[in-house]
């Protein structure tokens, strides 16, 4: 039982640290939109990685991993739209 609780504890946290990770673009992504263009390929390299895993845990079976769904999907929009206003 203990191990059970320490996975799931670890999974918590790292869904909300990938969260955060692609939060952060917020700043990159202010500062593109004020002529202070900054690099455009790691964004669009985490919106694509983003978009494995979502797609990974979209079609896993027996049952969808939602936590890999929900930690990623922010960094597909914020990996697109810094992608975007870097251009």
């Amino acid at each position: 039982m203990q191990n059970n609780k320490f996975f799931t504890i670890l999974g918590i946290v790292a869904s909300c640290t990938a969260t955060a990770m692609y939060v952060s673009y917020i700043p990159q992504i202010n500062n593109n939109l004020h002529g202070r263009k900054g690099d455009w390929l790691q964004p669009l390299v985490a919106m694509i990685n983003c978009s494995l895993w979502v797609t990974y845990g979209f079609m896993k079976k027996p049952k969808r991993d939602w936590p890999v769904m929900i930690a990623n999907f922010p960094g597909i929009i914020f990996g697109l739209i810094t992608f975007i206003t870097a251009m």
